[in-house]
């Protein structure tokens, strides 16, 4: 029955997907992200994945990446994100079948490899984990238009890293084509609206298209 009713769940999500990217396939611009008509520019860069292998601007080509950063330990904001992005995979992979997610951790000092592909399979086994010493993720960070800090002490256990919760867009050219910002509201973590999140996806690949 688990299996039927997962089945079942799928399939209602692929249908969910492609009518949501058929209703808004009219070239219309997002409504909710921060779309880049003219998309943005990634200077190359080398981050190593949850298995140990290589993984650079060639691998954001011939894909539709979703990238946001956090850690492991992050308290909220990261699982909630990965949750969501779980949850609407299926959709997303409806309107176009090339996605990748990528969490690439703001914590090198705890998040190494073997702990990364531990924490990254427990959401979905096609998402992907990617580090990097500092050195490469500052300079990544602001290319991307993200940005993050350490603020506390790295010696005290259970020590909390400031992140941004946006979501950046990579399109299959490996260029920079929307942000997705989480809305802010009083005493609730910030995160964004899978349903704002898939249709919005929908246009930018309408108008990619």
């Amino acid at each position: 029955m688990n299996k039927l009713l997962y089945v079942i769940v799928a399939v209602v999500a692929l249908a969910a997907g492609a009518f949501i990217y058929h209703g808004i396939n009219q070239k219309e611009s997002p409504k909710h992200a921060l779309y880049y008509e003219t998309p943005r520019a990634i200077k190359p860069f080398t981050l190593t994945d949850h298995n140990g292998s290589t993984f650079s601007k060639e691998q954001l080509e011939g894909q539709w990446s979703w990238v946001f950063f956090g850690y492991t330990s992050c308290p909220d904001v990261c699982p909630m994100t990965l949750q969501k992005l779980n949850y609407v995979y299926d959709e997303l992979t409806a309107i176009a079948e090339n996605n990748q997610v990528l969490l690439v951790s703001v914590d090198p000092n705890r998040d190494h490899v073997e702990k990364l592909s531990q924490y990254i399979g427990y959401f979905n086994p096609a998402f992907k984990a990617l580090r990097a010493e500092h050195d490469v993720l500052y300079p990544f960070a602001r290319n991307l238009g993200l940005m993050y800090a350490i603020v506390d002490d790295t010696e005290q256990e259970g020590y909390l890293v400031d992140h941004s919760a946006s979501i950046v867009l990579i399109n299959p050219q490996g260029e920079i084509a929307a942000i997705f910002k989480p809305k802010q509201v009083l005493g609730e973590v910030p995160t964004i609206n899978e349903d704002d999140l898939v249709a919005d996806f929908a246009r930018v690949v309408a108008l990619a298209g």
